[in-house]
């Protein structure tokens, strides 16, 4: 299949495309008045010339074309477009010869005519490519005539002028005459001669080259309109320029040759013809004054010809008669006329021997009965009235002949009154008429009444007759010229004027009638009607004073109503009772053949006159005398003859135009009650029926009363209705006719009445309820309005619907037969009345059928569409819908019909349940099936719709055919949206082409024509669209028609997006179009007159780009995807591919530039930011209403009450329905002050209106705008979500982000930007700052970061402060409201500041070893530079900022107040200078925040419950912690937060008490994950409580004993929790947080010193709180002993055992927890130790003297001595347990320091690593299983390095402690031992237990909180220390403390000690304790 490109390119020998392309230029120069067409239309030209020099003349048959064409299917051939050479099927070959031999053109043109046939067929549903190529033979013909014709017309001349530019006329009058001078005119006159439309069709049916009825058509009218177009070629030359001699005697030959048609008219070509000759004769242009006249003069072979004028003149008088002689007559008429013009001009002189003649021509004219043909030959023709300057020329040549040739008329009219004599004569002697009777001024006048009567163009011509007497004395049309004397009429004005009032004058009988006609033509048009009006009574008014009135003027009022009056009173003497028969036998006496006639003409004068004059119509009705109205009333009862009848109800229907005589004539009907009898039927024709529809329709326009007949019988319109439909509307198909074209007239004529019925009628409650009126003394019921009868008819199986949808059905059946048949036009109206009528239902229905529900009347009734659905029985299928659907397919020739059908259609689709069906019913017959689809498509390609204005007024009929061909693609486009809403199979997908029968998703979309897929209704709406997406300007129907392509975007958008049909759509789109790239490089689309329309083409585009870019980056299609983000986001200027004849715009510049700057190319505004350029965020808004009368509230109120949601999702005042309440209200009023006051009143009504309407247009807009920005922020963050990362390389990607964040700010931020807009763009910026974060840091990752001197990454720092300025201005702009909006502003500054946090860094265990000196005056590093500039900026905004983040942060939604918190947190963790913190304290929110602690709690507590409500109250709580804590990180904070009574708030929580019973929520957990299990959020809860307290322990140093004592107080008071959970069972992650923390917060708090503080505290307090603290003090040691042990391997078995995904990790954290712990308890340990006793000998003890290490995991303590009870260890571990934890401790140690290194070591080669070490290192950073294989390589190394980075720092942690506790177990090992070896006294068991009990009590009780529980130490076992005991403790450590062991100790020292703290304190030590254990036995 040849692409379309291809088949314009094959150059001459084709005999379409160039020529289409031609025609194409030709019109957008001339007609459409294109841009840079002028230049275009030069090329096309020199190119086609020898086209137009041998018109038509076909490229000529050849042997060797025949040879190369016949070897096309074995050796191939080439095709001009197309590489290489191509095979064609012999079929193809053959047909080709045919096609040869049918038109007799070159075999190759027919080959390349058969090709374009094949691939233009997709356009030509049904025919084959034989079939198209005969219509693109003559579509290329007639392509070549028009722009013949056009280029002619666009000439300038003395006719009329095109206004075109200079330079396009000077080219195209140079080219035309150049085709003049080689014989144009022959060569046109012998085409059109040649050309014959039965002998080509007898062709083409011999080789069988026509196709159905549709394609005979098409050609016969394609040959019609050639011929045509030829012709008015001719005619337009000669309308601006004349003939050459020889060229104007060709014309009159081929005009002697001419018949005429069967009527004895010129068919249109002729008529053409005639009126070239006509134009060339035509002299009468030299009389008008122009100023081209001189030029003009010279130019006239006529004046400057001697030749010329002979040879025409002989040629015209020669005797030879013509074929038809009245043409001939018309020629020398025309001609007598030009000499006798010639004769008075001074070039006239030297023809006299010719313009003597003038008078003989004249009267051979005359004798060919010239008039009599001009009025039947030329006037007969159909074309006539559509061409004015046909009309013009015929003015000019009859009122030249009655001015220039006046003893001409004056011998007619003698000639006229001695006829009239003669025939008076014969009548009384009863003889023959005399033979020689000639009617030339019955001939001329009735040619004035029939040319004038008709006036297409509104030119009202006939005002040439008619000149302002004096004696008319009417200023308004006297129009006395400022003030000036009446100007002088022209001379030809004042002749015309008399001769019809001479005419006029002792008319004879015989003229009356003529006369009467001529007048009823002068008289149509306003001012012409009324001087005919004044004419008639003038006439009349010089014999008023005769009594008689008969021997007045007969033409004239008087005398003509006189006549009426009389008629009637005979007649009613007459016949009292009108009997059939009379008719026909015509009555003796009554009213004979010619009166009726004369009747008949003056009652159409007087339907003329009051039609066109409202003055007449009143000052006639109100005449006193002659009371018109009443009399034709009363005749229309008397028995006269129905033709007549027909015409008195005519005239009455003209004066009903008035609202004023038709009320009156209302009532006169009723009393008359005239009758229509069957008389008519049997006479088979039906005047009357079809006078009494059109009067009815005319009344009931004008006013319709209520109350109609009241008093005689029911009030209202019923009776009259019921006629109309049964006796008029249901027998109308069923009567026989005379005329067949009168069926259809009926029809049209009851139709009307109908449609006009249901169109102003509008439910109401009251209609539905059974009404009661009084008649003649009783209740009867009253009647329903007729528009409710109506809709009753039509929403039940009634014949009336029926019968309408049956002429439906005959309607399309007749149109299909593509026929002219009588009454074809009246057919399509009714059909249209018909289609008019369903729609206005479909339109009702549906507030019908809710108030009649509402209302629960017994009336019963179906909805149409389902009626619809009915079996037709007529076919016996259910088609009704099929059938209104088929109008469509006939829109070329019936726009209205295929507009309504489109319009029901669109409202049928609505309903869900019908559709499925109509798919069905579409679908059910393949050709059925093909046509209606053709139908569709061929509506959505119509060429000639256009936009017009948006009035909401569909009233005026005279909508112009684009606007409603436009109209009707809309309607389609809308049920293409709502079809594809809902579910499949719908209308939608069967049109758009997709599978209706199989899943949608299968459907493969594919070219027109390809694989036999037929053009849907999707190509159609793509080749709308992309119409003009290759050249520069864009696609055109964004211009031409917005709100076309808006809804042909959606519908593209909506394919796209619906899972079903996305795949085939986005498929075809991307391969065979190309879409989605050609339109947007032509965003951003301006329109400045409608705004609205091309911001949502923008947002329909921009989302299908977001789909797009998804899919393409999903399926890995990168090069679409790159495509697309370059074109979208790049700054350098693309060079577009262009369409020939244009070059990019950027080559142009660049080529004259270029060695300028050496092609150093200007940046270009990236595409993403120009379309937001073009999103304007201002919104001018509607001023509030000024009301003088209304109400302000109460209107506003109404105009809520009648708003509504429409199709768009948009909330707008229903404006018709304001106006009609607003009106009621004004009708209301009562009293004379109100009448006074209407016209203000209405005036107030309307500005409200305006007001509305503006109202609407301003929600409309932001509505509008709101899409945009949204589709523009999806596409924004498609483009930064969802392409791959490498597609935008960083430094771009931070570039193209910081213009978008600074674009998007400047606009929001500009004064008069819209609120509406705010939330979307802070939505944009916030998921913008989240990427510019996020690259900044992964840049940083990949190490380019800090070392680069210009700045601190790719984005420079000025850029990034302006967008942190932007940011805080931001903020501040949305004031106090706008919280939610603001939650994303505080998440965009989170993420901006984040920017500035320096990553974790590796802890090499170096850095120590600096000296602080070296530390202090290291240079500034780029985080902490640009942190301290985001402060500097920070603090610039000063209250301001830190009122509204701080008030945020106090109350709000939720959202925002977390994030405000966490603002906070961020501000103060930077804010060196405490100024925030400052702030936050003194303004009071801290205190606040604290305070809030104590509501939070019964949220809180409502938390553990096994399903908590929300988890709101738990985030929230979060942040304030989060916040809290980092407060008390300055020492200045922690004070702060202990005044404001931080832990007495939490001392009161009681939520802390509620510990969750672990096993019993075990069956409760969230499947999901989400929501954690009731423990974990109670640690949640506690643990940031915890830190805080840990913090504020840590930093109040100076107040130490005030903090520690507050948190002792909370440790007492949840004592019984907090001893629950040291004792905890399972020890599992979160269990060794909460201990790590507690141990952390006990070891600082549980000491002897602590209660001190307390001051006076009561002893029994004071008892009380020791023993808390003691137990506190020995469930620490008691865990030790759990921790120390082997305890540690299982619990990380297990843990890992319980989560093995994520062991590794877990595991760290584990271990870290448990080292922290021991830390913590060693801490303890020794702060116990140092505050009893500075020296051994008085310090208490912890442990038991026991060296012994604990037991395996049996539990057995075999190893300990039997000798004492088990008892007293088990209160006092043994001190074998910190020598046990000492011996782990060195171990651990350089286990965890061998894996610091080698971490370190990869860390140095991460690039030399091996990739299976790369995956492993990742696999605990990435969730899900294959997660590390779907990472890019750069993304592996990134996430790896951050994995050693954590490995490393987490050891480093871990050795920290590890030396920690080793240093603190050797110093309890040292006090211990010091006091054990040295001070202790054994005791002999044999002793008495006194005394050493009592000096080992005095040492317990000096500080008596030091020792164990106080009551259990005492009295139990430690005072039982025998010297056995301390033999066995000093051998079992000198054992444990061994040389391996003090070897490894002093190595830790030296790797670890020596660069942290203290250098040699393990080493002194060491030292100590082996001293210790070497001593003698004492």
């Amino acid at each position: 299949y040849i692409s379309i490109l291809a088949v314009l390119v094959i150059t001459y020998s084709s005999l379409w495309g160039p020529l289409k392309e031609l025609w194409e230029t030709v019109d957008g120069a001339v007609l459409r008045r294109q841009p840079e067409s002028v230049h275009l239309l030069d090329l096309q030209l020199k190119k086609h010339k020898p086209h137009f020099l041998s018109l038509y003349k076909n490229p000529p048959k050849s042997a060797e074309q025949r040879e190369k064409v016949r070897k096309a299917s074995t050796e191939g051939i080439a095709i001009q477009g197309q590489q290489g050479s191509r095979l064609l099927p012999e079929q193809l070959l053959s047909e080709a010869f045919i096609l040869s031999d049918l038109f007799d053109i070159g075999e190759l043109a027919a080959l390349e005519l058969l090709l374009a046939g094949e691939q233009q067929q997709p356009h030509f549903p049904g025919l084959t490519r034989g079939l198209v190529a005969v219509l693109l033979y003559w579509d290329g013909k007639l392509c070549l005539a028009n722009s013949l014709r056009t280029l002619i017309q666009s000439r300038h001349g003395k006719t009329f002028t095109l206004d075109l530019s200079g330079e396009l006329v000077a080219l195209t009058t140079h080219f035309t005459d150049e085709l003049m001078n080689q014989g144009l005119t022959k060569r046109l006159l012998t085409l059109v001669s040649e050309i014959n439309v039965t002998r080509e069709f007898e062709r083409l049916q011999k080789e069988r080259g026509l196709g159905n009825e549709k394609h005979r058509k098409e050609v016969s009218d394609l040959i019609k309109e050639s011929r045509q177009a030829l012709a008015d070629s001719l005619f337009s030359w000669t309308c601006q320029s004349p003939l050459s001699k020889d060229d104007t005697l060709a014309l009159i030959g081929h005009l002697e040759t001419v018949t005429a048609q069967a009527d004895g008219s010129l068919d249109s070509v002729n008529l053409a013809l005639v009126m070239a000759l006509l134009y060339c004769l035509d002299v009468s242009f030299v009389e008008q004054g122009t100023e081209d006249r001189e030029d003009l003069i010279q130019a006239l072979p006529m004046l400057t010809e001697r030749q010329y004028v002979s040879a025409v003149h002989s040629r015209l008088m020669d005797g030879q008669p013509w074929k038809l002689p009245g043409l001939q007559a018309v020629c020398r008429l025309a001609w007598a006329l030009s000499l006798r013009v010639l004769s008075q001009l001074p070039q006239g002189c030297a023809l006299v021997e010719f313009t003597e003649a003038d008078e003989a021509l004249a009267d051979q004219a005359l004798l060919g009965d010239v008039f009599l043909f001009m009025k039947e030959g030329i006037l007969g023709c159909e074309s006539f009235a559509q061409e004015e300057f046909y009309i013009r020329r015929l003015h000019s040549l009859i009122t030249d002949f009655l001015a220039l040739m006046p003893m001409k008329v004056k011998q007619l009219r003698n000639r006229a009154d001695e006829d009239a004599r003669l025939v008076h004569m014969s009548l009384q002697m009863d003889s023959e008429l005399p033979s020689s009777l000639r009617k030339d001024l019955d001939h001329l006048m009735i040619l004035i009444g029939e040319f004038y009567s008709k006036d297409s163009f509104g030119l009202e011509l006939g005002l040439e007759f008619w000149c302002p007497t004096e004696s008319l004395q009417h200023t308004s049309l006297q129009g006395s010229y400022l003030g000036m004397a009446l100007q002088r009429p022209p001379h030809k004005q004042v002749v015309l004027s008399k001769f019809v009032r001479q005419m006029g004058d002792l008319l004879p009988a015989t003229l009356y009638i003529p006369y009467l006609r001529m007048l009823k033509g002068l008289a149509n048009g306003p001012q012409c009607a009324h001087y005919s009006f004044s004419l008639l009574k003038t006439n009349g008014a010089t014999h008023s004073d005769n009594i008689q009135g008969v021997s007045g003027s007969p033409v004239s009022w008087e005398h003509f109503f006189h006549s009426l009056m009389l008629y009637h009173e005979n007649l009613r003497r007459d016949f009292p009772n009108p009997d059939a028969a009379h008719y026909r036998h015509p009555p003796l006496r009554g009213i004979t053949q010619r009166e009726l006639d004369g009747l008949t003409s003056f009652l159409q004068l007087l339907t003329t006159i009051i039609t066109w004059s409202e003055n007449a119509r009143l000052a006639l009705c109100e005449h006193p005398q002659w009371t018109p109205v009443v009399v034709m009333l009363g005749l229309l009862q008397c028995s006269i003859p129905p033709i007549l009848k027909a015409e008195l109800l005519h005239c009455l229907a003209a004066f009903g135009k008035s609202p004023e005589i038709a009320a009156s004539l209302w009532q006169s009907l009723e009393y008359t009650q005239v009758e229509l009898s069957e008389i008519e039927s049997s006479c088979e024709e039906y005047p009357l029926t079809r006078g009494f529809c059109h009067l009815i329709s005319t009344l009931v326009e004008s006013s319709l009363p209520v109350n109609l007949g009241a008093g005689l019988r029911v009030p209202g319109f019923q009776p009259y209705l019921n006629f109309l439909r049964d006796s008029v509307f249901l027998p109308f198909p069923t009567r026989a006719y005379r005329r067949p074209a009168e069926k259809w007239e009926v029809a049209d004529a009851v139709l009307e009445v109908f449609h006009k019925l249901l169109r102003d009628y509008e439910p109401q409650p009251s209609d539905f309820v059974q009404e009661m009126v009084e008649l003649q003394g009783e209740q009867v019921t009253a009647h329903k309005p007729p528009g409710h009868s109506i809709m009753f008819h039509l929403l039940n199986d009634s014949p009336m619907l029926a019968l309408c949808l049956s002429l439906l059905e005959e309607g399309v059946r007749q149109l299909d037969t593509y026929a002219p048949f009588p009454g074809k036009k009246l057919l399509e109206s009714a059909v249209l009345h018909c289609l008019c009528l369903l729609d206005l239902a479909l339109q009702k229905e549906v507030v019908f059928m809710d108030l009649l529900r509402e209302s629960q009347a017994s009336m019963l009734v179906s909805p149409l569409e389902q009626l619809l659905q009915g079996v037709s029985p007529q076919t016996r299928r259910a088609d009704h819908i099929v059938n209104i659907a088929r109008y469509l397919y006939h829109s070329s020739s019936n726009p209205e019909a295929a507009f309504q059908s489109a319009k029901i259609l669109r409202r049928i689709a609505n309903y869900p349940n019908i559709q499925t069906r109509l798919v069905g019913d579409f679908t059910h017959d393949q050709s059925v099936s093909d046509k209606l689809m053709a139908g569709f498509v061929e509506c959505l390609d119509s060429e000639e719709a256009e936009e017009g204005t948006e009035n909401g007024d569909d009233s005026q009929p005279q909508k112009n055919v684009a606007r409603i061909r436009h109209e009707t693609q809309i309607h389609m486009l809308n049920l293409l949206i709502t079809s594809l809403e809902l579910k499949t199979p719908n209308l939608a997908l069967y049109l758009l082409g997709y599978e209706v029968k199989k899943p949608v998703s299968s459907t493969n979309l594919q070219d027109p024509g390809v694989l036999g897929c037929p053009r849907s209704c999707l190509h159609a709406i793509l080749s709308l669209l992309q119409r003009g997406t290759e050249k520069r300007s864009g696609p055109v129907l964004t211009q031409q028609a917005p709100h076309l392509a808006e809804l042909c975007y959606q519908v593209i958008y909506q394919l796209c997006a619906c899972p079903d049909t996305s795949g085939p759509t986005m498929r075809y789109l991307r391969t065979s179009q190309d879409f989605l790239f050609s339109h947007l490089q032509h965003l951003p689309f301006i329109l400045p007159s409608n705004q609205i329309a091309a911001l949502s083409q923008m947002s329909w585009l921009m989302k299908t780009a977001a789909i797009e870019l998804r899919v393409t980056s999903l399926n890995r299609q990168r090069s679409h995807t790159q495509r697309l983000v370059s074109l979208l986001l790049d700054d350098q200027p693309h060079t577009q591919h262009t369409a020939d004849g244009e070059s990019g715009m950027e080559e142009e510049t660049r080529s004259v530039s270029g060695f300028l700057h050496f092609d150093t190319v200007s940046k270009v505004r990236r595409k993403l930011l120009s379309v937001l350029d073009a999103i304007d965020f201002s919104q001018d808004m509607p001023e509030l209403l000024q009301l003088d009368f209304f109400e302000r509230a109460q209107i506003e109120q109404v105009i809520s009450n009648c708003e509504h949601v429409n199709e768009q999702g948009h909330t707008v005042c229903n404006v018709k329905l304001l106006h009609r309440v607003l009106v009621a209200e004004v009708n209301a009023l009562q009293g004379m002050a109100a009448i006074g006051q209407r016209p203000l009143l209405m005036e107030e009504v309307n500005s409200i209106l305006q007001q509305v309407v503006e109202r609407n247009r301003v929600r409309r807009s932001l509505s509008a705008k709101r899409h945009a920005l949204r589709s523009w922020r999806s596409l924004v963050e498609t483009l930064l979500t969802t392409c791959p990362a490498d597609l935008i390389p960083a430094d771009d990607r931070q570039l193209i982000i910081r213009d978008l964040l600074l674009d998007l700010h400047d606009k929001v931020l500009s004064e008069d930007a819209a609120g509406e807009l705010m939330p979307i763009v802070a939505g944009a910026v916030f998921t913008l700052t989240a990427h510019l974060s996020q690259s900044v840091l992964s840049e940083q990752q990949q190490g380019a970061g800090l070392e680069v001197s210009s700045g601190f990454a790719s984005i420079a720092n000025s850029a990034l402060h302006l967008i942190l300025r932007k940011l805080l201005d931001f903020i501040l702009c949305t004031g106090g409201g706008y919280q939610r909006l603001r939650a994303h502003l505080y998440g965009s500054l989170l993420y901006y500041l984040q920017i500035a946090q320096k990553p974790e860094e590796p802890d090499t265990l170096q850095t120590a070893g600096k000296a602080m000196w070296e530390r202090l005056t290291a240079p500034e590093d780029g985080f902490s530079k640009l942190q301290r500039e985001n402060l500097a900026i920070i603090e610039s905004y000063g209250r301001a900022l830190m009122e509204v983040v701080c008030r945020d942060a106090c109350d709000g939604h939720e959202i925002s107040r977390m994030l405000a918190l966490a603002v906070l947190d961020r501000i103060l963790s930077i804010d060196r200078q405490n100024q925030w913190l400052v702030y936050l304290c003194n303004s009071g929110y801290l205190r606040s925040l604290v305070e809030s602690l104590r509501q939070d709690d019964a949220a809180l507590q409502s938390l553990l419950t096994p399903q908590p409500p929300l988890l709101k109250p738990l985030y929230i709580y979060e942040s304030k912690m989060a916040l809290l804590t980092r407060v008390a990180k300055t020492g200045q904070g922690a004070v702060e937060l202990l005044r404001c009574g931080l832990v007495a708030q939490l001392i009161e929580c009681q939520v802390f008490d509620m510990v969750p019973d672990s096993d019993a929520h075990r069956v409760m957990r969230d499947p999901s994950g989400f929501i954690p299990s009731p423990m974990d959020r109670y640690r949640q809860i506690l643990l940031p409580t915890l830190r805080l307290f840990q913090v504020i322990l840590t930093s109040t140093t100076m107040n130490h004993q005030q903090g520690a004592a507050q948190v002792l107080q909370w440790l007492i008071v949840h004592a019984d929790t907090i001893q629950s959970l040291l004792r905890c069972q399972e020890l599992s992650m979160g269990a060794l947080q909460e201990l790590s923390l507690l141990t952390g917060i006990i070891s600082k708090t549980a000491l002897p010193g602590a209660l001190e503080t307390g001051g006076e505290v009561n002893s029994a307090a004071i008892m009380e709180f020791q023993g808390h603290i003691n137990r506190f003090q020995r469930l620490c040691l008691s865990l030790l002993g759990r921790l120390a042990g082997s305890e540690q391997e299982r619990l990380l078995k297990q843990a890992e055992v319980a989560a093995p995904g994520d062991s590794a990790e877990r595991r760290e954290e584990m271990e870290v927890a448990m080292q922290q712990v021991r830390a913590n308890i060693m801490e303890y340990c020794q702060t116990l130790l140092l505050q009893s006793s500075a020296q051994a000998q008085f310090s208490i003890c912890l442990f038991s003297p026991s060296g012994s290490e604990p037991a395996g995991r049996d539990g057995g303590r075999t190893d300990l001595s039997s000798t004492l009870p088990s008892m007293a260890y088990s209160r006092a571990p043994s001190l074998g347990l910190v020598l046990y934890l000492l011996k782990n401790s060195a171990a651990d140690f350089f286990r965890f320091h061998q894996s610091h290194r080698q971490s370190l070591g990869k860390l140095q080669s991460l690039d030399q690593l091996p990739p299976e070490e790369l995956k492993e290192l990742c696999q605990g950073l990435v969730s899900g299983p294959g997660g590390v294989e779907k990472i890019s390589s750069v993304q592996r190394s990134l996430l790896a390095k951050r994995r050693l980075v954590q490995l490393i720092n987490n050891r480093a942690k871990l050795l920290a402690l590890c030396s920690y506790v080793i240093e603190t177990c050797l110093f309890v090992l040292w006090r211990h031992l010091e006091y054990y070896l040295l001070h202790c006294t054994p005791t002999d068991p044999k002793d008495s237990l006194m005394p050493g009990a009592s000096l080992y009590r005095s040492r317990l009780t000096d500080d008596s909180f030091g020792g164990l529980q106080a009551s259990g130490g005492r009295c139990l076992g430690l005072s039982r220390v025998s010297q056995q005991d301390l033999d066995l403790l000093k051998s079992d450590m000198a054992a444990g403390f061994g040389e391996a062991l003090q070897r490894k100790l002093l190595e830790v020292e030296g790797l670890y000690s020596q660069v942290r703290s203290r250098y040699t304190f393990i080493q002194a030590l060491v030292r100590r304790i082996r001293g210790l254990l070497r001593q003698p036995k004492s």
